[in-house]
């Protein structure tokens, strides 16, 4: 939800029961898209995506901003569940992403990374090294904070 905030509200004002009722009601309208990766029927990992514009955050961010942003599909959140991380399960939701986004026909899938070393918290919506090892190019060169990085489909 931290992407979708509007302007002048802040996350850790709605953090908790409240962004996943907002959440939850923006699935329920066909709003909110992702993949969500099963093991064993247990949900053990998620992938958000949507179209750039459809993400508040991305629309105020200076150092994230681009002039084409109707072209482009985010990917702009990845969650792995504590004691299954390292096995592969964000790469799979990637690739599992980018095929959805390619059949929607997207031409560009967009990724906000984070560069070394990062905490699990910061990781969120992926690496610049892991991101990069996937064919994306980042584009921006921040020393610190959220990178852009880009993928053509």
């Amino acid at each position: 939800m931290w992407w979708r905030i509007p302007e002048g509200e802040r996350f850790d004002r709605i953090h908790g029961a409240e962004a996943k009722r907002r959440q939850k009601a923006l699935v329920l309208a066909g709003q909110s898209r992702g993949l969500i990766a099963f093991a064993g029927g247990e949900p053990v990992g998620w992938c958000a995506y949507g179209r750039r514009t459809e993400f508040a955050a991305l629309s105020r961010s200076r150092t994230l901003a681009c002039n084409d942003a109707g072209e482009v599909w985010s990917l702009p959140c990845f969650f792995i569940k504590a004691g299954w991380r390292g096995r592969g399960i964000a790469r799979a939701l990637l690739h599992a992403a980018l095929k959805t986004l390619k059949a929607q026909g997207a031409r560009i899938a967009e990724a906000y990374p984070v560069r070394l070393p990062a905490t699990n918290a910061a990781a969120f919506t992926g690496t610049v090294p892991w991101l990069e090892s996937e064919g994306f190019r980042t584009l921006t060169d921040r020393p610190r904070g959220r990178q852009r990085a880009r993928r053509n489909l």
